[in-house]
């Protein structure tokens, strides 16, 4: 195959030849150059949230799940207490690593197939006063559920408690504005709907609680309060930055302006969301999600109720024809999950629907139709 394998994944995703292309070049970690990249970098994320009067953005080496650890340990004081509504993996894994670096959590059960209830929150943050801190998945990548960030922000700040926002597979597709809700950090990464490539998050602290975060931390590495005292005296990262990463995101950046910001950008990812999910329901699939509920970022499929069917068969038949698929996340049903974000639109989508297509008439399947 001539063209590289399209990624219908929540990240790594496509990415544009510029985006490629900008790679190419090699950077001093503590060049004023680089630096200059770095600081236009960090602007530029802040006028997406409209966030220059209420927060700084602090940038971070590794995957996104790096900076949700990060920011937790930054943010909720050692004696703090999350609550965590819990409505998929990425919920989990939140409370997991609260629960790790000796924060106490609580978690709120919520069903998989359900976004969580602003309602429950304020529910448990009378009912337990103790609880200082909420995390909130705004979009569940385990499943595709679009979670009320809006809402939830406004129960904490109603009850004066901290908010903490994992934003990474929403952030620069679903709109988020600082001027119009209170989070204290907001979590996203280089790799997802900025359209960059892995291997840095970043974090948008609140100026108002940044003075109290000082020495939270247990680490070193992830102290995002010791990162950006030194960001503002140096104009430099503390350890060796992702410099490839860094410029890769920067050249990202300046062509989601181009197209036209956030809005542009959802309704490209709502076109092939459509495209997707109308192709799909033409072979058969049934999605997880009801669709008032489903963000168009990725979409979990059940798996068709055939013998002939197993996913690592699926899986390999479908990018032999050129398109990743990704596994289901689900434990109680088999099920599948393909993206819509990334440098692609509906010619793309239409295409992938086809190899799915081609694919079960190679496995022998004749519909997507699930068991149920």
């Amino acid at each position: 195959m001539d063209r590289d394998r399209i990624l219908l994944t929540p990240g790594p995703l496509t990415t544009t030849l510029r985006t490629k292309l900008a790679m190419l070049k090699d950077w001093g970690s503590w060049d004023g150059d680089f630096n200059a990249v770095t600081a236009q970098v960090r602007d530029q994320l802040l006028h997406i949230i409209h966030g220059h009067d209420t927060h700084v953005v602090v940038p971070l080496q590794g995957s996104g799940t790096f900076s949700v650890e990060a920011a937790v340990a930054t943010v909720v004081p050692r004696n703090g207490h999350v609550l965590v509504p819990d409505n998929g993996a990425y919920c989990k894994r939140a409370a997991k690593l609260s629960q790790m670096m000796g924060r106490q959590a609580t978690v709120m059960h919520v069903p998989e197939d359900a976004p969580v209830s602003a309602a429950q929150v304020e529910a448990r943050l009378v009912a337990d006063p103790s609880i200082t801190h909420v995390i909130l998945i705004h979009c569940e990548t385990g499943t595709g559920v679009e979670n009320p960030l809006a809402a939830v922000a406004a129960v904490c700040q109603k009850h004066g408690k901290g908010l903490i926002v994992d934003a990474m597979s929403s952030f620069a597709a679903l709109p988020i504005d600082a001027r119009q809700m209170r989070f204290d950090a907001l979590i996203a990464a280089s790799g997802k709907c900025l359209e960059g490539v892995p291997g840095m998050g970043f974090v948008f602290l609140r100026k108002a609680i940044l003075e109290a975060c000082a020495g939270n931390s247990q680490s070193l590495a992830m102290d995002l309060h010791d990162q950006h005292v030194y960001m503002g005296k140096t104009g430099q990262w503390r350890f060796t930055p992702p410099t490839h990463v860094v410029v890769a995101l920067h050249e990202a950046i300046t062509q989601f302006v181009e197209e036209g910001g956030q809005s542009a950008r959802l309704a490209r990812y709502t076109d092939n969301y459509h495209t997707l999910v109308d192709g799909m329901a033409a072979l058969g699939f049934v999605p997880f999600l009801k669709p008032e509920v489903q963000a168009p970022i990725i979409v979990t499929f059940h798996a068709p109720d055939h013998p002939n069917y197993d996913f690592k068969r699926f899986y390999e038949a479908s990018k032999a024809r050129g398109f990743i698929l990704y596994p289901g996340k689900l434990t109680q049903v088999e099920t599948f999950r393909v993206g819509c974000i990334g440098a692609i639109g509906r010619n793309e989508m239409q295409q992938a629907v086809n190899a799915v297509a081609d694919t079960l008439k190679y496995m022998g399947i004749p519909s997507g139709k699930p068991a149920h």
